[in-house]
Formats: structure tokens, C-alpha cells, sequence
């Protein structure tokens, strides 16, 4: 928890929540820990959504499809979401999902390796939304750029590993050191590139938002 976790449940308790389908869908992520982004993450995102209005999102990890749905309810009515998963076990339950919501015409999912597939994408996407292996993002980013236009987002959730990553790499443990290294690759180039205009937040665990630079 990289906030005071009182002040966290303090915020999450004035949540307004979300819809019953949603609600059952994070019931089982939490009792199979399948990871989905968490209370105070989902109001940020329902916020952005207002303030951008997307037509076209891309989602880099989908995981059982809450989040995509999820963005799906809050998104403009005609919105369509492309979503990216490669770990076959999860896969039919996203796709369950999307059609007991009755969300199969508005949400694709394309199955596979998230670096294959991005170089096969044209976009543009008006939102991305990055939640997938948090030692990808950095060799996801040249086609992320590529389909982003000007004026668009790219989300990137759990950044900031539970406060690891203001630790040296020395007090990670070794298994987790390339992602860690890795990660602060990744936000180092979000904060220089002269292509983004990125903010990092205590949200969640962490979250980065930028938007694309350009007229």
C-alpha cells in the first residue's frame, strides 16, 4: 500500500460503486486472485473516461475482462474497446463475461502476445490502457506512441509496486530486480519524452497518465 490505508478505505467508502455484474465479476477475482484494478483505481478511470470521452480504447492486458468492461459501462455509449490477453486459462472466462453483459458487438478480444499484436494494430485509439506484465510496459511504448494521436491518453496502472520502486535495487529481491529496473526505465521515459506530457499518482499502486503532445 503506497497510501496510508486508512485514508484509502476513508475514500473508497464514499464510492458510489459500480453495477451488479461488475460487482459479482470482482467478487470472483478476489476469491480466485485473478488481479483487477482496485476500488480507487476504478473511480479514477470512470473519471477519466468523463473528462476524455473515448470512442476507440485499447487495453493491454485483459485479464477475466473487468476492467474492459468496466470502461465499457462508463464510456460513451457507441465506444468501442480492443483488449489483449495471452494467458489461454483466462481467456474464455473474459469472453463469458463479455456476453452475459451483452457486451460482444462493443468489446474485441484479440488472443495473444500483446508485443506481437501491437506492431499489427493501425489505430488510433483515442484512450490506452496499460495493465498487463509490468515489465513489458517499456518495449510496449514505441507502438503505444504509434497509436496514440494527439490529444490522446495512455493509463498505465501499478507503477509504483506496493512503494518497491523507490527502493535500490539491492533491497529487491533478485527475481523481482528486472522488473523493477525495467519499471523506472518506463516512467523515466514517460517523464522525457518530448512526446508526453505524463503525471505519476499515488492511485491504486500507482498510476501514470499522459497525453499525447501535438495539435
Amino acid at each position: 500500500m503506497i497510501v496510508d490505508e486508512r485514508t484509502v478505505s476513508f475514500i473508497n467508502s464514499l464510492d458510489t460503486g459500480n453495477p451488479q455484474y461488475l460487482n459479482e465479476i470482482e467478487e470472483y477475482a478476489k476469491q480466485t486472485n485473478v488481479p483487477i484494478i482496485r476500488t480507487e483505481m476504478q473511480s479514477f478511470l470512470k473519471l477519466l473516461l468523463a473528462i476524455q470521452k473515448p470512442m476507440r480504447i485499447l487495453e493491454v492486458g485483459t485479464a477475466i475482462g473487468f476492467s474492459a468492461l468496466l470502461m465499457s459501462e462508463y464510456a460513451p455509449k457507441d465506444c468501442h474497446i480492443t483488449t489483449i490477453e495471452k494467458y489461454e486459462k483466462r481467456i474464455p472466462l473474459a469472453l463469458e463475461n463479455f456476453k452475459k453483459a451483452g457486451k460482444e458487438e462493443s468489446i474485441t478480444l484479440l488472443q495473444g502476445d500483446a508485443a506481437d499484436i501491437l506492431k499489427e494494430l493501425t489505430g488510433p485509439y483515442d484512450m490506452i490502457f496499460m495493465d498487463a506484465a509490468k515489465g513489458q510496459y517499456i518495449h510496449f511504448l514505441p507502438d503505444i506512441l504509434r497509436l496514440l494521436p494527439a490529444g490522446g491518453l495512455l493509463i498505465s496502472d501499478n507503477v509504483l509496486q506496493d512503494g518497491d520502486i523507490i527502493e535500490s535495487k539491492y533491497a529487491i529481491t533478485r527475481r523481482n530486480r528486472t522488473i523493477h529496473a525495467r519499471m523506472r526505465d518506463y516512467l523515466y521515459e514517460l517523464k522525457h519524452t518530448e512526446e508526453l506530457t505524463t503525471s505519476i499518482l499515488p492511485v491504486g499502486d500507482g498510476v501514470t497518465v499522459s497525453v499525447k503532445n501535438g495539435e
